[in-house]
């Protein structure tokens, strides 16, 4: 069965809260985990005084990655309403961020999905979790 990397990253509200909570639900959709350790980062691709929390997580999962894209929107929005993008479509804060980072050593591109994630390797809060999980991964 693949294994599918996400990661998870708050910078607003109670971070650690809203991070556990997305880790609970997804264990609960998925079964069982694994858990990186803690990253914390600046903001990526916009300007905020406030930092991120991100966290890794694996998972096994054979559904198809647009079904576990559509699990993981559900969490989000279970978790906060609060847009991801403000009025003019730019990334803004939010209190919770849950993304495919990659799905084993495949490559997935779709209208709505790109796994590997896009910026994957500009995201040093990406990779460092995802190191952790699985030290021999390689970027297909």
């Amino acid at each position: 069965m693949p294994v599918v990397y996400v990661n998870i990253g708050s910078n607003i509200g109670d971070r650690e809260t809203l991070i556990k909570k997305a880790i609970d639900e997804i264990s609960n959709q998925f079964g069982c985990c694994c858990i990186s350790g803690l990253v914390e980062s600046e903001p990526w691709g916009f300007d905020s005084t406030n930092t991120f929390l991100n966290i890794g997580l694996s998972f096994k999962s054979d559904l198809a990655p647009e079904d576990i894209l559509d699990i993981l929107q559900g969490i989000e929005k279970s978790i906060s309403l609060v847009s991801h993008r403000d009025k003019d479509g730019n990334y803004a804060d939010r209190e919770i961020d849950i993304d495919i980072m990659a799905i084993d050593e495949i490559k997935y591109d779709s209208d709505r999905l790109h796994i590997p994630h896009p910026h994957l390797l500009e995201r040093d809060f990406f990779l460092s979790p995802l190191k952790e999980l699985a030290p021999f991964w390689q970027h297909p």
